[in-house]
């Protein structure tokens, strides 16, 4: 269209039409052979009803761009679809139908950095890091500045112990780190700022401004209204995997906040230009 001529921003993520769909499989008819096993890929549809088969739309005709620079919130109540939709943009989930394109590696939190439990917090740094294409020079050179960034070694020398030691919250904000500790072309984040105390969600809001300025794009999904608000110009709004609202983070956070109920998040001055904030 005419109007988009003189649009210079970089497409990082294009959704065209996306479904995506989740086969629950019940205990109806139908052996465990070989034979029916073939039968159900050849026949798909019929063996899919004989076998009790539930289909789950969890996304529904989902189409967005994403642009460098970008820091977009993906907001919705349980169940929505964003955690799925997260996964298709990494390429861990296949699409029904539509299609969804990336300019570059998109990275997801917690996947990318493919953290054992069994192995100390310090190998798991240099394992997460070889995941997301670090050398090792690299890794070493950052590493002192991610164990600082999570904060895990405040309170002891945690970063020597297995991570099964860790709680929940010290193993989100490792992992956090990690990712955090390279520029990436797209970076998903589902909620990795939940975790942690306002210290740790003050610094990484600020990591997430710093990736936008190097060009990348994030996703942000969080229920944590604030957090958006901090991070996000832009949020897209999913409600029973359909796109309900595609702008600017006020304006969506007030129709889902009405929807919703939740006055506790809303600012308390009127919505301008966002300023980094001093740590």
């Amino acid at each position: 269209m005419a109007e988009n001529v003189n649009d210079t921003r970089i497409p990082t993520v294009v959704a065209d039409s996306v479904d995506i769909i989740y086969r629950v499989h019940g205990t109806g008819a139908g052996r465990g052979s070989a034979t029916a096993a073939l039968n159900r890929m050849v026949r798909r549809k019929q063996a899919e009803k004989a076998a009790g088969t539930r289909l789950v739309h969890a996304v529904k005709n989902v189409s967005f761009v994403a642009y460098k620079g970008e820091a977009i919130g993906l907001i919705g109540t349980n169940g929505s679809g964003k955690s799925t939709l997260l996964k298709a943009v990494a390429g861990l989930l296949p699409v029904e139908n539509g299609a969804i394109y990336t300019d570059g590696q998109p990275s997801l939190l917690g996947v990318n950095a493919a953290l054992m439990g069994d192995l100390t917090g310090e190998k798991n740094v240099y394992l997460g890091g070889l995941a997301m294409g670090m050398s090792r020079e690299e890794i070493k050179e950052r590493y002192q500045d991610i164990v600082d960034f999570s904060g895990i070694n405040e309170k002891g020398d945690f970063i020597t112990l297995p991570m099964r030691t860790y709680s929940s919250g010290m193993g989100a904000r490792l992992r956090f780190s990690i990712a955090a500790a390279k520029d990436h072309d797209v970076l998903l984040i589902d909620e990795a700022l939940a975790t942690g105390d306002a210290a740790f969600r003050r610094r990484s809001e600020e990591r997430i401004r710093e990736l936008r300025e190097h060009a990348g794009t994030v996703f942000l999904v969080s229920h944590n209204n604030a957090s958006i608000r901090d991070t996000c110009e832009r949020v897209l709004w999913l409600e029973r995997g359909v796109l309900r609202m595609d702008g600017p983070t006020e304006d969506v956070l007030a129709e889902y906040e009405a929807f919703t109920g939740d006055k506790s998040a809303k600012p308390k001055q009127a919505a301008g230009p966002k300023v980094p904030q001093p740590s």
